[in-house]
């Protein structure tokens, strides 16, 4: 039995600690709220996982419980997207997607035992990320026109099979004629590196990866593949202004939960993510790395931008062959 003036003594020091030093005790983690996971798709480092870290951290404190970034790498976001369709509907698994998992991949590969339409139920989205259209500075082009022009076999990189810059060059053959050779990389960086080299001769990638080099000279930017002008490179003109009307290709970002997961835990989910993207310094940063940031943050406004980017990617996958398996 403990003595009467040990446990007296153990009574004053713990009053004496100061607020939420008893966390730090054994035990008090019984305490704490169950964590929220986001799963991220992708590699740690990338720019999907660096959004996903500081909306989780605007997101904890609104839900006052953690938020955890899970990545989940591998096969265009698949892995991740079907971990979390199959993850328990409670309210504590969160999807953090892209364009690819949410809407895209179920065109290019075979036999994916999920569908984003049927197996997520959207939260809200976040906004769209351009990609450029650049070229080498020995490709004697200055704008969209020119490069169509040139009439010439030229290749573009991307960052793999099925992304979006692979995709964005498909698009482009198909809406101006041209055929362009498509060469795959393992990711953005050697497709990048292929380009400032002269191996190849353009490539389209995000404008945040871009920006830099084109500033300083090292590849020159003939247009942006959104509807819009990116306000990360507000002199370069969109693709779709330079003779392609209705050229749109960029990607989306969106959040997602497990279909059967309850209204309530997807409104307070809803309701964090709306909060998160009202935060002042995360906005800057979102458009700093030239998101161009969703008008209205619902269910719906992300339901229909899956369908809408689904039904445009269809057709291009469909008349060019294109698959990523």
């Amino acid at each position: 039995m403990i003595p009467r003036r040990i446990l007296l003594r153990l009574a004053h020091r713990l009053a004496a600690l100061p607020a939420g030093a008893l966390l730090a005790l054994p035990g008090a983690a019984l305490t704490q709220p169950r964590a929220v996971t986001l799963v991220v798709p992708f590699a740690p480092g990338g720019p999907t996982d660096l959004i996903a870290r500081r909306l989780a951290g605007l997101m904890a404190a609104r839900l006052e419980q953690p938020v955890v970034v899970e990545n989940r790498a591998g096969a265009g976001g698949n892995v991740g997207a079907e971990h979390v369709a199959r993850a328990a509907a409670d309210g504590h698994t969160v999807l953090f997607g892209t364009s690819g998992p949410l809407a895209i991949n179920p065109l290019l590969f075979r036999g994916l035992p999920w569908d984003p339409l049927r197996d997520f139920a959207p939260l809200g989205p976040l906004g769209r990320i351009p990609n450029v259209l650049a070229v080498h500075p020995a490709i004697p082009a200055r704008d969209v026109r020119e490069l169509v022009a040139l009439d010439r076999p030229m290749a573009f990189g991307s960052s793999g099979n099925g992304a979006s810059s692979h995709l964005a060059g498909l698009m482009f053959n198909r809406m101006a004629g041209t055929r362009f050779e498509h060469i795959p990389y393992r990711g953005t960086g050697p497709a990048l590196n292929d380009v400032l080299a002269g191996h190849i001769a353009m490539v389209f990638t995000d404008v945040l990866t871009a920006k830099p080099h084109v500033e300083s000279g090292r590849l020159r930017a003939l247009g942006v593949t959104t509807a819009e002008r990116s306000a990360a490179l507000p002199g370069v003109p969109t693709v779709a202004e330079q003779g392609l009307p209705g050229y749109d290709a960029s990607v989306f970002f969106g959040l997602v939960v497990p279909a059967a997961t309850p209204e309530a835990p997807r409104e307070r989910l809803r309701a964090a993510l709306a909060a998160a993207l009202a935060d002042a310094e995360l906005r800057a940063v979102l458009e700093g790395q030239g998101m161009q940031l969703a008008p209205a943050i619902t269910p719906a406004a992300l339901s229909a931008l899956m369908a809408e980017e689904a039904a445009r990617w269809k057709v291009v996958i469909e008349e060019t062959g294109a698959r990523a398996d």
